[in-house]
Formats: structure tokens, C-alpha cells, sequence
């Protein structure tokens, strides 16, 4: 039999098998005498459904479900108009219940420590409450900053999945109502907001990084305060700090005998963190691995919150070298996660604790708080507890 070739527009009907990193499910597709994995959009595990190639690859294939011949039980109309194959890229599980949408997203994430990790972790999703009038169930109207792309004509656009071309939106449903807008990355501007967490307040750029989900702040700093425990005295590492978020309350955790050192890479969110934290903890800028490489720090806990990319080995080398007692990870990508967790095993540190929060509803996105701790007796170079 000859060899099958697909290009982009050709259908094909597939089972779908199980979901996948990046918001698509897994299916395999004839090619000749053998079969060719396809990343499958807009579908769910088990269904059958009409694939349209939108990408072919070496060894793989990408596509759109553009039409259900057998629909899964979790599958509910999208509720946005423009969500669906060919149009707006901003979500992926518009078309799942929420639940399961929360189900896949624990899948992905113990899929990813068991193939790059070796660990076999049972994982659930935690819905995140925001404030009362973020608090919907259905998981829209949440999102309290949004970017969008200037249109000629005065309107604003999404980008379509994998592509440059802009889908009009009139009214994106994750907008809350309230929510920053910000057109292009590249109208950046002095400008600065305040962000409110508990007792402490936040300067943050118009433009800068800061979580769109209402309720992310506070759940991801009660989760990595919770599992770190911090003690008064110790000395504690904020990696990747932005402007400082973990270092305010991590400072009043270790009091004044103890100390907080801030790092952070982009030169504006660290200004900003001088101005926050108002010395209560030290803000150096640099590069992560750089800094910790220059100043040989010492540290009884460390936080990274990393971007997408994650730290990588460089950097959790130079987290070992300082002997931390615990460290936490907060992760926005399951798979950087896993791998800096096996980098961390082949230090002597293991993951102990895992809680994964659903921040982004509707996309394929999940957010992690990890906790790694030496697996036996005090690591190499461990300073003193």
C-alpha cells in the first residue's frame, strides 16, 4: 500500500483518544501501512468527528474537529460565536463543561510528571473564587485585563489560533466588566495601576505582568505561603519576583530578623518592587541564574514563579546551591514543570505536595503550586536551618 500524504484543507473522520498539552486531543489517522498522530482542536477523548488538516509537520498533523459524528457526554455549545474551528484562538474549552474541562486539565498535568518526571501523582483542578461579582459559575466574565490588536477601521481584534490574522471581536465573553484593556504590546506606556492583596497594596504597569484572574493573587499566595510555612528569621529567595507579590508577605512572615531577597529580570517590574515593598525585603535585577550565580546567597526557602519556559537546569542548580529547607513552584506550564522537578530529583529534592488552580477557565491553561523538599537528611551545601 502506498503512503498516504495529507495537506492542509484535506478531511479525514477520526477517533479521538486522550487530551493532550496545548488544548487539543490525541487521534492517529491512516498514512499507507502505518498511522500519523493528528492534535486535534475543538474535540474531546472518545468522540468521532470530521477532522480538517490545519498543519502538517514531519511526523505529526494538526487539525480542527469541524464536525461531531459522536459527541461526548461533556460536550455543550460554546457559548461564543467565535469559538470555534477557523476563528478566535483566545479559547481552546469553550466547548466542555466546566467540570471536565477541570478533568482534562488534571489529566494533562499527570500525563506530563509521569512521561517527563517518572511520578504517578493523582492531580485535581481547584476552581478559584474571585471577588463576589467574579464569582460566576460559568466560567466567563473573568478576566480583568485583556489585549487585543487595533483594527483599520477602529475596531478590535483576536488572533486566530496559530496565526497572524485578526478574527474581530465586539465583545470577548472572559471580559469582566471593569477589565484594562490594553491595544498591541507595543503601546506601552509609563502608566501604572494598583493592585489590592489582603493588607498590601501594588504598583504595577498598565502594561505589565500581573494575574487577569481576580481571584489568582490571593489563592496562589495562600498556597505557597501554606506550603512553605515560613518561620520568622529565615531567609527566603522571591525568583522571578515581579514586583513583588510573594516577597510582601513572605517578608511578614519572617519578620524583621528574617530576610527577603527579590529577584527580577525586567527592569520595570523591579523598579516597581523597590517602590512596593518600601524595604521590607532587597530587589536585585538581573537575570535569575546570574544574580545567584554573583551573590553565592544562602536561603532556607525559595519561591520561583518562572515564566512559560520555566527555570531549566541553570537555574535549579543554583536554587540546590543555596540548601533551601523547601522551595516552591509556581508553574503556568505542566510540561517546564515536570522537567524542572526531575532536574530537582537528580539534586535530591522531591515533589511532596501538588495543587493545580483552575486561573484561566475556558483555555487549556492551568496554573501549579509545587512543593520540593530534600528527599532525605540535608542536601550538599545546605546552609544551616
Amino acid at each position: 500500500m502506498s503512503e498516504i500524504s495529507y495537506a492542509v484543507g484535506d478531511r479525514v473522520e477520526a477517533v479521538c483518544g486522550p487530551v493532550a498539552h496545548g488544548g487539543h486531543v490525541v487521534a492517529r489517522v491512516p498514512a499507507g501501512e502505518r498511522q500519523i498522530v493528528v492534535f486535534v482542536r475543538h474535540a474531546l477523548p472518545g468522540e468521532r468527528v470530521v477532522v480538517e488538516i490545519t498543519g502538517v509537520e514531519k511526523s505529526f498533523l494538526r487539525g480542527d474537529a469541524v464536525e461531531v459524528l459522536d459527541a461526548s457526554p461533556d460536550r455543550v455549545t460554546a457559548p461564543c460565536p467565535l469559538a470555534g474551528p477557523g476563528l478566535c484562538g483566545g479559547c481552546d474549552f469553550q466547548h466542555v463543561a466546566l467540570p471536565a474541562q477541570r478533568e482534562l486539565k488534571a489529566a494533562v498535568v499527570a500525563e506530563q510528571l509521569s512521561r517527563l518526571a517518572g511520578l504517578s501523582r493523582e492531580v485535581t483542578v481547584e476552581p478559584v473564587p474571585g471577588t463576589v461579582s467574579y464569582s460566576r459559575a460559568d466560567g466567563l466574565r473573568w478576566r480583568t485585563r485583556m489585549q487585543y490588536v487595533a483594527l483599520p477601521d477602529g475596531r478590535r481584534g483576536l488572533r486566530r489560533h496559530h496565526s497572524h490574522e485578526v478574527v474581530p471581536v465586539d465583545d470577548c465573553l472572559l471580559e469582566a466588566s471593569g477589565a484594562r484593556v490594553v491595544l498591541d504590546r507595543s503601546e506601552s506606556s509609563e502608566a501604572t495601576v494598583t493592585e489590592t492583596v489582603g493588607p498590601h497594596s501594588f504598583e504595577v504597569a498598565a502594561d505589565g505582568f500581573w494575574q487577569v484572574h481576580p481571584g489568582a493573587p490571593p489563592a496562589l499566595v495562600d498556597a505557597v505561603l501554606s506550603v512553605l510555612a515560613p518561620r520568622p528569621g529565615e531567609r527566603v529567595l522571591d525568583l522571578y519576583a515581579g514586583v513583588g507579590l510573594f516577597s510582601a508577605f513572605l517578608a511578614d512572615a519572617v519578620g524583621p530578623g528574617g530576610s527577603v531577597l527579590a529577584v527580577e529580570g525586567d527592569r520595570r517590574a523591579a523598579s516597581l518592587a523597590v517602590t512596593n515593598l518600601a524595604g521590607r525585603a532587597s530587589v536585585e535585577t538581573g537575570r535569575v541564574d546570574r544574580v545567584l550565580a554573583r551573590r553565592h546567597e544562602k536561603a532556607d526557602l525559595v519561591v520561583l514563579d518562572p515564566p512559560r519556559e520555566g527555570a531549566k537546569r541553570a537555574v535549579v542548580e543554583a536554587v540546590v546551591a543555596t540548601g533551601p529547607r523547601a522551595v516552591a513552584y509556581v508553574a503556568c506550564d505542566p510540561a517546564a514543570l515536570a522537567r524542572d522537578v526531575a532536574i530537582f530529583a537528580e539534586h535530591g529534592y522531591e515533589l511532596t505536595s501538588l495543587r493545580a488552580f483552575d486561573l484561566f477557565p475556558m483555555t487549556h491553561h492551568v496554573e501549579c503550586v509545587a512543593l520540593l523538599v530534600p528527599s532525605s537528611g540535608d542536601p550538599a551545601g545546605s546552609g544551616p536551618r
